[in-house]
């Protein structure tokens, strides 16, 4: 019996640059297999590729065996090729029910039958959102769920999902699974493009691994481990990924946090940060971690409690305050808080510290920004074309490492670090632990904050656990292991549920 899909021999050129070479990939149906590889592996290109949003230089595509050319989105989606990307692509200004079947709306809508469509749809997924929404009111959860509905209107048989989990908490990704799962079982061919590689091998069927636009192998989560996948990806093994650690002494405290509340989120948070530490605060998301961290940062107005720094206690009430103090934050949300997207790296690399590039009346000093943002910019290893290139064209890993580079011109004594790898591909995640642990070296402390444990137990030298909006517990790496660190975030929620 055929494949549901068949990419034989893939080429595709970008100017001077061989995105991708000779790929071969095939789908069954009723089967989630998954695209693994580095940012720039070719993934997207790929299946861009499939969805007719770019054209081949050579190859071919098969359909249930058969030749196929797709020449655009609207050709795909009419042969039933759905692409999910991570940025949605929803009109926020309009209902559920218009946003499912926006390509098929008729002159005289019969609001009614429309509404029960979508509503039917919806139900097959295990949700119960109301068509008469409006979707830019909705989380972001129910959004991805209106994205599948409106898939499934046009009878979708292949749906690619692009980094689907990256920016849900842990309760909707599962029930995203979930719906993949349901999807498999009712014969949907399902093409999964992540980073979680746990994520990866809990669902997939199959793993294809791209390096440099060449397909590197296919196995089944059954035939390799986390492990040896990542060696296949980056050509070099799990251990390695977390960064030299390097002999790093541990000072005098640098931050003490008491009672720090803000009256509903956060309530009673207490603990200390070293020079030279790095301490993890994991927990399940919504548990209060990026509060904690704002209120720190004065980007939020705590209600009570202490921030002291190098046993001074301060009155920090804006972000403006805790720079002036020695705090640094990179925040969860990197392009909307982060950077600014527009604007050239050179700007965004030196503008938390202005003081040393401005001139008595004020004005930047060009030629030493610049200057600036170059050696930043070569001692964080930043992928880019020049300093005078917008942020916005760089990859989400060197994104990533511009925020670190301004916070770095900083020499802040703490620097907080929200979700830094979030959407991140493995090898620039190797780069980013890198530096975490050189700004350690360096006398720094550092807080990070994860969703992936992971990356907690693989960095911190000690992890606090919250739930609830309450400090759980410390783990030291002796203890590290999920299972302990879900039991100190998931008491706090079982407890609230009893009373």
């Amino acid at each position: 019996m055929a494949a549901l899909v068949e990419l034989k021999g893939i080429n595709k050129r970008f100017g001077g640059v061989l995105a991708l070479r000779a790929v071969d990939f095939t789908l069954e149906a009723g089967e989630v297999h998954a695209l693994l590889g580095e940012n720039g592996a070719g993934k997207s290109t790929l299946m861009r590729v499939l969805g007719g949003e770019v054209a081949s230089e050579s190859g071919e595509i098969l359909l249930d065996g058969q030749a196929v050319r797709i020449a655009g989105p609207r050709q795909a989606s009419e042969r039933g090729i759905a692409i999910i990307h991570q940025e949605m692509a929803l009109a926020p200004d309009l209902s559920v029910a218009e946003n499912i079947f926006l390509a098929e709306m008729p002159a005289a809508i019969a609001w009614p039958a429309l509404r029960r469509r979508a509503r039917e749809l919806i139900a097959r997924l295990g949700f119960a959102i109301d068509p008469a929404a409006i979707v830019g009111e909705l989380s972001v959860a129910h959004r991805q769920v209106v994205e599948i509905a409106k898939a499934l209107s046009r009878n979708a048989r292949i749906i690619v999902f692009d980094e689907p989990t990256a920016v849900l908490a842990v309760r909707d990704a599962e029930r995203l699974l979930g719906i993949i799962d349901t999807l498999r079982g009712s014969g949907v061919g399902i093409v999964y493009i992540s980073h979680r590689l746990d994520e990866v091998f809990r669902i997939a069927d199959r793993m294809t691994i791209m390096k440099d636009g060449a397909r590197v192998g296919t196995v089944r989560p059954s035939e390799a481990s986390i492990d040896a996948v990542i060696r296949m990806m980056v050509g070099r093994p799990l251990s390695t990924l977390f960064g030299e650690r390097g002999e790093r002494q541990v000072g005098e405290e640098v931050l003490r946090v008491e009672n720090l509340s803000d009256g509903k989120r956060v309530r009673g948070v207490g603990f200390t940060v070293r020079a030279g530490e790095i301490v993890g605060l994991g927990g399940l998301v919504g548990a209060g971690r990026t509060e904690v961290a704002r209120m720190i940062f004065g980007a939020d107005h705590k209600h009570s409690g202490t921030v002291t720094i190098r046993g001074v206690a301060t009155h920090i009430r804006k972000p403006k305050d805790a720079v002036r103090n020695g705090i640094a934050l990179v925040p969860e949300d990197r392009k909307g808080q982060g950077v600014v997207l527009d604007l050239p790296i050179r700007v965004n690399a030196t503008m938390a510290r202005l003081g040393p590039l401005t001139n008595l009346a004020g004005f930047i000093k060009r030629r030493r920004e610049r200057e600036t943002a170059t050696r930043l910019g070569s001692d964080l290893r930043i992928r880019m074309s020049g300093i005078d290139a917008p942020v916005g064209s760089l990859s989400g890993g060197n994104q990533q490492k511009v925020v670190l580079a301004k916070w770095f011109l900083t020499e802040a004594d703490l620097v907080i670090l929200d979700e830094p790898t979030r959407g991140v591909d493995v090898g620039a995640k190797a780069e980013i632990y890198t530096l975490v642990h050189s700004m350690a070296a360096a006398g720094r402390a550092v807080i990070v904050i994860s969703s992936e444990h992971l990356e907690l137990f693989g960095l911190c030298d000690r992890v606090l656990v919250m739930s609830e909006g309450e400090l759980r517990g410390e783990l030291q790496p002796g203890d590290y292991s999920e299972e302990n660190l879900l039991s100190l975030a998931i008491r706090g929620e079982a407890e609230r549920m009893v009373h």
